[in-house]
């Protein structure tokens, strides 16, 4: 039920880790690129956690099987925490947990927030999709900041907005191939109020309304970005590097699709690795966006 392909059975947990979190090609990587060994292994172990739940929600077609898996996941979790963790992401992480204070809870939020995936394909309102945010990125969010080292309280706000952001950006760019699975994430209230319908998102019809409602949801994102960074106590800067990469990368990603005219009903705008770790070295280096 854990889903190690026998290929990957042989590998240490660290390993394993490394090759889940490097294979995504994500964003998330590069920054982590440039954080010490100690701290570089913990989030690199909690974002294999992050992709390994979130897998099973995006590759398996049956939601009956995918429950399960997830139902296993939760049970893991538990068991890792009581000292008997089974699987290599479980094992990777579970060192790294009382050092940078990752606590049962913040794990069985992320596999909470894929559950609604497979029992929710529509959000009526904004409150109601941030609280799906809250659960797959807010809460990421801030055990990354833990991670990263963080020493200031007034911090886990700031990383719980960017999360949202990131979530808000990831939608945003997701809407075609969300589509396909028969997900719409943006609020249906909002669909009305810029008079798009349903069925022109799942049959990827772009329009002039299409465009409208984009552009309303691209503002949004852009406004958490500013009050997230807004809310980052200026002590704990130079330790939310990699957070801040992470927005570089996102925030251009952003400006891409809105220069692009949002084509994401049909193409995944992406940014080349090149460029997502030369924005990631800007920060680190000159630390400017």
């Amino acid at each position: 039920m854990s889903g190690v392909p026998d290929n990957q059975a042989h590998m240490t947990p660290q390993d394993y880790v490394q090759q889940k979190a490097s294979a995504s090609g994500s964003s998330f990587y590069y920054a982590f690129l440039f954080l010490p060994p100690h701290r570089r292994a913990a989030i690199t172990a909690f974002y294999a956690f992050c992709r390994e739940v979130d897998d099973v929600v995006d590759e398996v077609t049956d939601p009956g099987v995918a429950a399960s898996k997830l139902a296993w996941w939760h049970n893991e979790v538990h068991q890792a925490y009581a000292g008997k963790p089974s699987h290599p992401v479980t094992q990777a992480l579970m060192p790294c947990v009382a050092e940078f204070g990752i606590e049962e809870a913040s794990l069985q939020s992320v596999i909470e927030g894929c559950e609604m995936d497979l029992t929710q394909t529509r959000y009526l309102d904004y409150p109601n999709l941030t609280r799906y945010c809250h659960l797959v990125a807010g809460v990421v969010g801030e055990v990354s900041a833990k991670i990263f080292g963080q020493t200031d309280a007034a911090t886990t706000a700031y990383a719980h907005k960017l999360g949202q952001a990131f979530q808000l950006t990831n939608i945003i760019r997701d809407v075609g191939e969300d589509a396909l699975r028969g997900r719409i994430y943006l609020p249906v209230n909002e669909l009305q109020q810029f008079d798009v319908k349903a069925h022109e998102i799942l049959n990827r019809l772009d329009s002039e309304r299409f465009q409208a409602l984009m552009q309303f949801q691209a503002a949004r994102a852009h406004a958490l970005y500013d009050e997230a960074l807004a809310l980052l106590p200026a002590n704990d800067w130079k330790h939310q590097k990699p957070g801040l990469m992470m927005a570089s990368i996102y925030r251009t990603l952003l400006r891409e699709i809105e220069a692009k005219k949002f084509p994401v009903l049909t193409q995944r705008v992406a940014l080349t690795p090149l460029h997502k770790l030369w924005l990631a070295w800007k920060m680190q280096a000159l630390g400017r966006f």
